[in-house]
């Protein structure tokens, strides 16, 4: 869908890096996809020669990588070293001839850029649908500064609002794990799933498990109490929500871009 838009509309609170271009306010009409385009575009200029940035996945994110690479290969990024999200952006990001390393070698990320799936109004997240929440989660902790890239279709009254809640779970004994997370959640109305692809058989993360998907009638209340609650059952791996972890949430959306800082 094309919508009107402003290339960009600074928030007061986070600083624009001074390489930044001074943008007109002229009106243009962009698809959804070229906004998050913009979008991500905004969040790699915050990338600095010499970092280590975690790269995230899906199509927004997507945008972002390919940016580094093209930045990297003009000569105006450089010694850049990228920690992938997924299988997936390990693909991609190889293929662009962006150097890559892992956690083990960089345990310290000076900044992460990915999309979200929902972003409630304290910038918490919930992220996972495509199935690599939990390297997700493992790299943007590490990372300094995570900055989260959405449309404004991303913005939700409370986590869960607009669809599922991933668990990543081990295989043994998903079902059981499953009703046991259906059960935590009982007030809010939750419905378990177990995620299964096309012919019926269960998806399958980058680390071989199981992904759960939790459907909430209602707001589940206290997020850091509804995590450690995930948390103590043993077959859980990871779940999908990221609390308090996100520090820049940039948004597209019909009046351009904007960003809005942590509380």
């Amino acid at each position: 869908m094309a919508v009107p838009c402003t290339p960009f509309i600074a928030s007061e609170n986070l600083s624009t890096p001074s390489s930044a271009p001074s943008l007109s306010p002229s009106p243009v009409i962009l698809s959804q996809d070229e906004l998050k385009k913009i979008a991500a575009y905004k969040a790699v200029e915050f990338v600095q020669s010499g970092m280590v940035v975690g790269l995230g996945t899906g199509s927004t994110a997507k945008h972002a990588v390919d940016r580094i690479a093209d930045l990297l290969n003009q000569g105006k990024l450089k010694d850049i070293v990228g920690i992938p999200t997924s299988k997936q952006t390990h693909q991609q990001a190889s293929s662009l001839g962006i150097p890559l390393s892992d956690l083990d070698t960089h345990p310290t990320v000076d900044l992460a850029i990915d999309g979200a799936d929902e972003v409630d109004p304290d910038l918490n997240l919930v992220k996972g649908r495509g199935g690599s929440l939990l390297r997700e989660k493992m790299i943007e902790g590490a990372a300094r500064k995570f900055v989260v890239i959405v449309d404004e279709s991303k913005w939700v009254p409370y986590v869960g609002a607009s669809g599922a809640m991933p668990v990543e779970v081990v295989p043994f004994c998903s079902k059981y794990t499953q009703d046991c997370l259906q059960k935590i959640f009982e007030y809010a109305g939750c419905v378990a799933e177990l995620r299964t692809l096309s012919g019926g058989q269960p998806f399958l993360t980058d680390n071989g498990n199981h992904i759960v998907n939790l459907f909430f009638k209602s707001d589940v209340g206290d997020l850091r109490a509804a995590s450690d609650a995930i948390h103590r059952l043993p077959g859980v791996i990871e779940h999908g929500m990221f609390i308090g972890m996100a520090t820049a949430v940039i948004v597209a959306g019909e009046s351009g871009v904007t960003v809005k800082n942590k509380p």
